[in-house]
């Protein structure tokens, strides 16, 4: 692991690029006021029903977001690696309990800043506007892909595009994981990576 000195320059680094116009010193009483969470594998860092009030930064490990049916089987919804930024990007997020979990997938190191704290920071800056406007385009486009392959795809197909344009993804998630991602058993999806020459039939 890093010593603190480094992790920390890192922090700032992180928010450096997304505030370029932050001087030296709003950008380290920002980075100051998050906390530097270690947590365990399935470690929640929000619970559903629960408020989300903080903004998370992976700096290392990997996060996972899902949500639990009436009958407590989950449905992963996004995975997110080193350096993602995570927060309540809509009104609706922020005000209502959230409908979902997130949670460590493996070992894993985040700063939760306090939502309040970065808007007040950082509310005025063209970077926010920026970053908020990728954020919902972001996520509108994942949304529509993943319409449009439930809808139009075969599992295989989907399975293939996940290895085309989320390779990491396959080498570091567990494959139940991942199937539900992709909206099939682990049973399925085992069977389909061994009809693709991945593993052994």
């Amino acid at each position: 692991m890093q010593p603190p000195d480094a992790t920390d320059a890192a922090w700032r680094a992180a928010l450096a690029r997304r505030f370029p116009e932050l001087g030296a010193g709003p950008l380290a009483a920002l980075a100051g006021a998050a906390r530097r969470e270690t947590l365990a594998p399935h470690a929640v860092l929000l619970a559903a029903g629960n408020a989300w009030r903080h903004a998370f930064w992976v700096e290392r490990g990997l996060l996972r977001l899902y949500y639990l049916d009436a009958e407590g089987r989950e449905s992963n919804k996004n995975f997110h690696a080193e350096d993602a930024f995570v927060w309540p990007v809509t009104p609706l997020l922020r005000d209502e309990p959230a409908a979902f979990f997130i949670a460590a997938l493996e070992p894993s190191v985040v700063r939760c800043l306090p939502c309040d704290v970065l808007e007040a920071a950082v509310a005025a800056l063209p970077s926010w506007t920026a970053l908020r406007l990728a954020a919902l385009a972001a996520l509108f486009d994942d949304k529509l892909r993943r319409e449009q392959a439930f809808l139009q795809c075969h599992a295989r197909a989907r399975y293939e595009a996940l290895l085309r344009e989320r390779p990491d993804w396959a080498r570091r998630i567990p494959l139940r994981h991942l199937a539900s991602y992709l909206g099939m058993t682990d049973v399925s999806l085992s069977r389909l990576r061994a009809e693709m020459g991945l593993i052994a039939g």
